[in-house]
């Protein structure tokens, strides 16, 4: 809910449209086509499915999309369990990438470079990820370690030493000076038989289901342990390499990350939208979608347009919002959450 007002529960970040009228859905769908996906499966909840087929039906590409739908939520190694279940059969030797719907990434070309040397690993008998070249020492995110050694003959492809949890102010300062850790984007790929073969080992209990087929899986989901793919998997093989890359990568974690993806003004406003007035206003952020938003003497500050709420701030809370969620949550104000 850091997004918050534009995200909400009927409609979460993945289907906002922050850059350039396209949701980030879309723009994750667009980035997979460039690569060549051949098909691309998309992992969401039964509450969210009918928007996701809508969203489909208006692509030019739908033919190639298929929807998969978590009956509960239990993270990412069950979802990507549900992908193997209904590809394991029809495709066990084909390369399957496991990609986040909510990031951003502003240079396509180097990351068709990176995801291109993730597959050559992957046909390696590899489960590459993609570590980004850190430029801060960020505190809200998960760090890869790489080793020194690059793997056969793949250059810029390292093995990884280690995952890290998000670390503190000190620890990430550390962690940039090394020049050996990376953030985490939550990308994989491997072939289908690698990653079956990482279930068996180390997730035997979404392994077996897997095994019986899609339709048994469905039916055993709500009894698979909840449990992520870098937990389950990640951090316990010994196949892990991790391509280092550098394509404008961002989570879009909060409203304040809207400065790594738009043009500052010579002021320091980032203003996302057509239609924003800034007068006398320093290092303020803005999205606005329908209405104009005026700017006027003011500095810090951030302001969110929607078609029905206009949240006004400092940036320092962008962080926050979750408090005024909850708020909404106490007075019963369902229609704004």
């Amino acid at each position: 809910m850091r997004l918050w007002p534009a995200s909400r529960s009927h409609r979460p970040k993945q289907l906002c449209k922050f850059i350039n009228n396209k949701s980030m859905l879309d723009h994750t769908i667009d980035r997979l086509v460039a690569v060549g996906s051949s098909r691309i499966a998309i992992i969401t909840s039964d509450d969210l499915a009918d928007s996701i087929h809508q969203l489909v039906e208006q692509r030019p590409d739908a033919d190639i999309i298929e929807i998969l739908s978590e009956p509960v939520g239990k993270n990412t190694a069950p979802a990507v369990g549900l992908a193997l279940a209904r590809y394991h059969n029809e495709a066990p030797h084909a390369v399957m990438g496991v990609f986040p719907a909510d990031h951003h990434i502003l240079d396509t070309n180097l990351f068709k470079e990176s995801i291109h040397r993730a597959i050559q690993a992957a046909e390696q008998d590899q489960l590459a990820t993609i570590g980004i070249n850190p430029d801060r020492p960020e505190t809200g995110y998960g760090y890869i370690e790489k080793t020194k050694w690059e793997i056969g003959n793949l250059p810029n492809v390292y093995q990884v030493n280690s995952f890290c949890e998000k670390p503190d102010l000190d620890t990430a300062q550390l962690y940039l000076s090394s020049g050996q850790h990376m953030w985490n984007a939550g990308i994989y790929v491997a072939r289908v038989d690698i990653f079956m073969k990482e279930f068996e080992k180390h997730l035997p209990e979404i392994y077996k289901p897997i095994c019986v087929g899609y339709e048994a899986y469905m039916q055993s989901y709500k009894e698979l342990p909840a449990i992520s793919l870098d937990y389950g998997i990640a951090e316990k093989s010994n196949r892990m390499a991790v391509v280092p890359a550098d394509f404008g990568w961002c989570d879009l974690g909060s409203w304040n990350a809207l400065e790594n993806l738009c043009n500052r003004d010579e002021y320091s406003n980032v203003c996302n939208g057509d239609d924003i007035i800034v007068l006398e206003s320093s290092n303020c952020v803005v999205n606005q979608v329908e209405k104009t938003v005026v700017l006027f003497g003011v500095n810090d500050i951030l302001v969110v347009e929607s078609n029905d709420v206009i949240l006004v701030t400092e940036r320092g809370k962008a962080q926050d919002l979750r408090t005024v969620v909850n708020s909404l949550q106490k007075q019963n104000r369902i229609d704004l959450i």
